[in-house]
């Protein structure tokens, strides 16, 4: 039996596709050649409909348990087996399910400040063309209109950072041991220093990684007539697109996508008067998260 022995649960937007692409690289782990399979999101074939681009998504799942295993088949012997799903933490059915089939499991999540890590899911959607509110406030206040439309979890940019109701609601189900919880900051200010913990903590040599690949930068993507056409033509796309094949349905995007991301300049954080608007939705489960771990969140809470 191939079921992974780490899982990487959380949170999206908080350097997982970094730290998936690190422990990659040590020797004694494999990690799933698929970044994201999302197994545990279902019991079955994922949803069919949704929000813009969310159709190809639900066709990348890999929900068979067959096809699952298949992704581990390759480990060497004696290797830990991971794979990395960020909607994990935030999924309370996924933690059930991890909990049935894997109870022993060992997960790793990365915490980020809340309202940036909300403002970088938004960014990311905005410059993929599929986001159509210009301003993150407005769509965060849009979030239950999608959730009631069916629209995938990544758009919830305000309940994927309330990780206080997510974790407390995981460690009535696996023991505190078994979780290691990071903080966005440590891997990207400390990454030998957190690698060697997260290694620790797996029962791994330590010393053997000492740096992170590059994350994927999301592109400053200004809302003008021009850019807001290219959205447009991405998202019928999208739409039109959503049974072709996935490198047919990249290569047609990736002009219009150059063209929307021609600007050389990174996102632009929150401005203070966005962090003010867009704070109450966390404060009350920032205090959680502090009762929870024992961190001091005050940085998070800050204007």
């Amino acid at each position: 039996m191939s079921l992974p022995d780490v899982l990487v649960i959380g949170a999206p937007k908080a350097g997982t596709t970094a730290l998936h692409s690190g422990l990659a690289r040590h020797p004694q782990l494999f990690m799933s050649p698929v970044k994201e399979p999302k197994f545990f999101l279902t019991d079955g074939p994922p949803p069919s409909r949704g929000g813009p681009g969310d159709a190809q998504t639900y066709r990348e799942h890999i929900w068979r348990r067959s096809d699952y295993e298949a992704l581990f088949d390759a480990a060497p012997a004696g290797a830990l087996r991971g794979e990395s799903t960020p909607f994990y933490l935030h999924d309370l059915d996924a933690q059930v399910r991890i909990r049935r089939l894997i109870p022993d499991v060992r997960m790793i999540a990365v915490l980020r400040d809340p309202v940036e890590r909300a403002h970088s899911n938004w960014a990311h959607l905005w410059a993929a063309g599929l986001e159509p509110i210009s301003d993150v406030v407005e769509a965060c206040a849009a979030q239950e209109r999608r959730v009631q439309a069916g629209w995938a979890a990544f758009w919830r940019y305000i309940d994927l950072g309330r990780y206080g109701e997510q974790l407390q609601h995981l460690f009535k189900l696996f023991p505190r041991e078994q979780v290691l919880l990071l903080r966005y900051e440590e891997l990207r200010d400390e990454p030998a220093a957190t690698l060697d913990r997260i290694c620790a903590f797996l029962g791994v040599q330590t010393g053997l990684l000492d740096a992170l690949p590059k994350e994927n930068v999301t592109r400053h993507v200004a809302d003008s007539p021009a850019n807001r056409a290219l959205q447009a033509l991405l998202r019928g796309g999208a739409r039109i697109g959503a049974h072709m094949p996935q490198a047919v349905r990249k290569t047609a995007r990736r002009p219009f996508l150059s063209l929307l991301q021609r600007d050389p300049r990174t996102r632009r954080p929150p401005t203070p008067q966005q962090r003010a608007q867009l704070l109450p939705y966390f404060e009350d489960d920032i205090a959680l998260v502090s009762e929870i771990t024992g961190w001091d969140c005050s940085d998070w809470l800050k204007v």
